[in-house]
């Protein structure tokens, strides 16, 4: 009740304004015992995976905490992970305004954020200035003007940067609104990508004493043959998870609706089955080589049911909490 009388409020303002106004509300909120707005008590559903034990498989998707600025107020909803970020090693603006869109119609949104990020110095400081619970996933992403032929400079650099902070990293080369970004997940790009990445981790678990999983959040715009290359190259170099799906190009299921036209990427109910399709392709391809995160137009407990069915271990909502709040959180746990 508390969040449909808050979401009629919130969204009678542009959607970036909501979401930074909502952002203000949590951490003004966090550590005080005004928090009672939206703690909860969730039963545990205790899962394993990429070595790490969540208290559920529910996550937070990357994208509505950019900055780890609200963490701890996330942790008090009982999200078994939170995933912050995208972060890149320089602050930027990112895209022009306006830059997010609501489909209403559809329960999507459209954003052309284009990584907007305080960078990662502050973005760590922001971390470690958090107390919380659940596990963290820090996403990491490159500048805009970093040339393409050099992102893996920036991915290694955000990497070294969050190493010590992250329950597990996530390599995010399928957002839409960074220039050629997508062109690093095919073939041999994608292969050397993969390959420096896992040189690093491997030098930064020696040095820190700790193990850091890695996982690739892939396009849902891949179609199958993209999908077993994609699935061979995270077997061949050992990456533990692959994280499907981010945003899409794709707007034949909203053509015609307001909005629908916007550049940048679709999310929410319009992608929920070429989501889901993906899980289930990655899980016949990897074959338990490699742990799947399912992602996109979770909005139900049926909806989150089908991609844990179809072979997915965790899930991650952002579009589905933006139109349902925790509650979806609370029904999708308590159903599992």
């Amino acid at each position: 009740m508390f969040y449909r009388i808050t979401r009629l409020f919130l969204f009678k303002f542009s959607p970036e304004r909501a979401h930074a106004f909502t952002i203000k509300f949590l951490k003004f909120f966090s550590r005080t015992w005004l928090d009672f707005f939206y703690r909860q008590e969730l039963p545990n559903r205790p899962v394993e995976c990429m070595g790490i034990n969540f208290r559920n498989p529910v996550g937070l998707a990357a994208g509505w905490d950019k900055n780890g600025e609200c963490i701890e107020a996330f942790d008090a909803m009982g999200f078994g992970f939170i995933e912050v970020g995208t972060v890149t090693p320089r602050p930027q603006f990112g895209s022009e305004k306006p830059r997010i869109f609501r489909l209403l119609k559809a329960n999507g949104i459209i954003n052309r954020m284009g990584f907007n990020s305080v960078g990662v110095d502050h973005f760590v400081e922001n971390i470690k200035n958090s107390k919380f619970n659940c596990v963290l996933g820090i996403n990491i992403g490159k500048n805009k003007d970093t040339p393409i032929e050099e992102a893996a400079k920036d991915y290694l650099f955000c990497m070294e940067k969050v190493y010590e902070h992250a329950d597990y990293i996530t390599i995010n080369i399928s957002s839409p609104n960074t220039a050629n970004l997508c062109s690093l997940q095919y073939g041999e790009n994608l292969d050397q990508f993969l390959s420096s990445l896992k040189l690093k981790q491997n030098e930064l678990s020696e040095a820190h004493g700790k193990y850091v999983p890695l996982a690739l959040k892939i396009s849902p715009d891949l179609n199958n043959e993209q999908i077993a290359q994609v699935s061979q190259l995270l077997i061949k170099n050992n990456i533990d998870a692959v994280i499907a799906t981010n945003t899409s190009l794709d707007r034949s299921l909203v053509r015609g609706m307001k909005h629908s036209n916007e550049a940048g990427g679709l999310s929410g109910r319009p992608i929920q089955y070429r989501s889901t399709d993906i899980v289930r392709c990655l899980h016949k391809e990897l074959d338990g080589k490699c742990q799947i995160i399912g992602v996109g137009g979770i909005d139900s407990c049926v909806s989150a049911r089908e991609k844990l069915i179809m072979g997915a271990s965790l899930i991650q909502i952002y579009s589905g909490f933006v139109y349902h709040g925790p509650k979806l959180l609370r029904e999708i746990v308590e159903n599992l």
